[in-house]
């Protein structure tokens, strides 16, 4: 294999890198994919995974173009059909309901490992796919050609090296390509938790003046949440028996769900945000949390993620057909046109909504309070949120249409 010159080397096969890699493989291509472990096989029925993502409309089309939306369904999906978003420090609240535009449902909770296992799942039913786990690389080579040196002294070449590595991606080091941002004063909480009454398939989010708590719906009545929190309170939490961390966490959400009964395993992610200074170099180019890391409150992440997947195999895609350099400048650079403002975009609303209401100064008290409510009774503004957070609005590409 060391002799093979692939048109992709795709360091990372989590959702991201193992999208970009079905859809470039379906078009013909021939793909290396580099990963550091295999993705978890089989779990028991009643363990949720720890890492779950709110995913889209536009994600959902992509997946059931990429043809792995069925098995997804078949291990486990939640839709969630309504959503509500309240502030602890007033009377602001809004409700969405999928009903209001004629949809099914709002979007779907989705453990991560479900996502990946299905993707990788197809990957390996194509014969011009590598898949190389555990793999590890030394060294990064952009010049004569893009290539890669594993730690057990392979070399990989190829036509363009894309990483997809995530936050702290080795690879973007290796490329020297710096990020801006900053770390947030907060660590989030996520863990699966029963309450005593079924959640209604409905989204929950309560904003306080030391970060968001997200209640999200899970199919079997229980939920998936994300608390995100001052690092001091964050560890006393972590500290707590089960029963204390329920009673803490009852407290946290109104009890709008009754008291919390039962708490699995607990995890503890801090928060920054970060983005690429460029998303590209000759032969070598940058996708989802590679290129942006996020606050989690609005579970953006890996929709945006999936939208630099597809909208980077649509560019390469095309390049590829009409005999053009797919690692060329002109080629990422058109990537990079496409994505970087609509993810800069996203980043700084997040950032926004961060600190905006999670605060306690009385005029922003009042400002969000007041939003919140003009919101939820302005039929149109309402209807372009919901459109906006399914992925519905703006220039999608076509495998997410």
């Amino acid at each position: 294999m060391t002799d093979e010159m692939y048109d992709l080397i795709i360091v990372g096969g989590g959702m991201v890198g193992a999208a970009l890699a079905c859809a470039a493989a379906d078009a013909g291509m021939r793909i290396c994919i580099l990963e550091a472990r295999e993705p978890q096989r089989s779990w028991p029925l009643d363990e949720v995974d720890l890492r779950v993502s709110a995913l889209t409309r536009a994600s959902q089309r992509m997946l059931e173009n990429l043809q792995v939306w069925s098995r997804m369904s078949e291990m486990r999906i939640s839709p969630y059909t309504h959503m509500e978003v309240w502030d602890a420090e007033g009377s602001g609240r809004i409700h969405f309901s999928a009903a209001e535009i004629g949809e099914p449902d709002l979007g779907h909770i989705v453990e991560n490992r479900v996502t990946q296992l299905a993707l990788w799942e197809r990957l390996e039913t194509l014969p011009n796919v590598r898949l190389c786990f555990p793999a590890s690389v030394a060294a990064l080579q952009l010049e004569p050609l893009p290539g890669v040196v594993l730690q057990g002294g392979e070399q990989i070449t190829g036509k363009l090296i894309v990483a997809a590595d995530g936050r702290d991606s080795q690879m973007r080091e290796m490329a020297d390509i710096g990020t801006k941002g900053w770390d947030y004063d907060q660590h989030a909480i996520v863990a699966t938790v029963k309450p005593a009454r079924h959640h209604q398939q409905t989204a929950r989010q309560r904003f306080m003046p030391r970060g968001p708590l997200a209640l999200l719906p899970i199919d079997d009545g229980r939920c998936s949440i994300v608390w995100s929190t001052s690092p001091n309170q964050a560890n006393e939490l972590m500290a707590l028996s089960d029963a204390l961390f329920c009673d803490q966490l009852t407290l946290a959400s109104e009890a709008i769900l009754g008291e919390m009964v039962e708490v699995g395993p607990r995890g503890l992610f801090p928060l920054r945000l970060g983005h690429a200074q460029t998303y590209c170099r000759p032969g070598f180019v940058l996708v989802g949390d590679a290129a942006h890391a996020m606050h989690p409150l609005a579970g953006q992440g890996v929709n945006l993620g999936f939208m630099d997947a597809m909208t980077l195999a649509d560019v390469i895609i095309e390049a590829h057909a009409a005999g053009r350099a797919i690692g060329s400048m002109v080629t990422l650079r058109r990537y990079e046109r496409a994505r970087k403002g609509p993810n800069l975009a996203m980043l700084a609303a997040m950032d926004a909504f961060k600190r905006i209401f999670s605060n306690d100064l009385m005029p922003l008290k009042l400002m969000r309070n007041l939003g919140l409510d003009l919101a939820n009774r302005s039929g149109i503004v309402k209807h372009q949120l919901i459109r906006r957070a399914m992925g519905m609005s703006g220039e999608l590409p076509p495998l997410a249409r």
